[in-house]
């Protein structure tokens, strides 16, 4: 079922106070004001010299004949929707992560050159995956990839609870879609991760990934991402203090039969 995100009026304002939204303050004024923001006032987020702009999706705009991607590496223009919560957290991850958002848009500017506008290939699959709903994960204990790996949810969410707590394993939602579903307060949400073997404490995964697809190393195949189920990090949901929540909620599906994860990225 297509998710329908809450009218901005009648978002529960303790979304906002709880991961993963909450590490995105610093654009309060934007996700928390009475208002919609105009897509001008997004556009002047940017910093002086980037090479895109935000621009309203009009018909006009449209009628240039370009794919979304295409528009973007061409002229620079990112089509945003106006008083649209989507749109508005695509436009926050421009902001925050742009290399990453340059590599992905690259990569899918070559795949369309490839396969044309109307096909898609597993590339793309993957580069849209993460886009929507990636997450960055710097692990510095291989012990919890075991866990992982064996979708033993209530051993890396529970028996390994400070691990989440302690730097050991760390999370930063890139995907707008998964953001845009955070607004719903209890929902369950799962991301599309990619891991990276860290062992400093304050390594920059996001400048790491953001080099492994541009150069084309990553992102090549939608098994390259590991499901992580959001709902099950400390603090995330209001109902994962309890034990009872790591063995039944819907969040954790068993492994699929011959189902299998790549390494930690290095």
């Amino acid at each position: 079922m297509r998710y329908v995100a809450p009218a901005r009026g009648s978002v529960d304002p303790i979304v906002f106070e709880r991961q993963p939204l909450a590490a995105w303050s610093e654009y309060a004024t934007l996700l928390r004001g009475e208002g919609w923001p105009e897509v001008a006032a997004l556009d002047a987020q940017l910093p002086a010299g980037a090479p895109e702009r935000f621009v309203a999706q009009t018909r006009a705009l449209l009628d240039d004949g370009l794919h979304y991607e295409q528009r973007i590496h061409v002229h620079g223009r990112i089509a945003t929707r106006e008083a649209n919560w989507h749109d508005l957290f695509n436009a926050l991850v421009w902001l925050r992560y742009p290399a990453i958002k340059r590599a992905l848009n690259a990569q899918q500017v070559a795949e369309i050159a490839h396969m044309g506008p109307r096909e898609r290939s597993r590339p793309q699959y993957a580069l849209t995956h993460f886009d929507e709903a990636g997450v960055l994960v710097a692990l510095r204990d291989p012990a919890l990839l075991d866990l992982w790996d064996a979708h033993d949810w209530h051993g890396l969410f529970w028996r390994r609870r400070e691990a989440w707590l302690d730097g050991t394993i760390c999370v930063e939602v890139f995907g707008h879609a998964l953001l845009e579903h955070a607004l719903t307060a209890g929902k369950l949400l799962v991301g599309k991760a990619l891991v990276f073997a860290c062992t400093g404490a304050a390594e920059p995964v996001a400048a790491r990934c953001a080099a492994g697809i541009a150069a084309g190393a990553l992102l090549r195949d939608p098994l390259e991402l590991r499901p992580l189920p959001l709902s099950g990090i400390p603090g995330w949901h209001p109902d994962n203090g309890a034990e009872s929540f790591h063995r039944s909620a819907e969040c954790y599906q068993p492994l699929r039969e011959g189902r299998r994860y790549p390494p930690m990225l290095a």
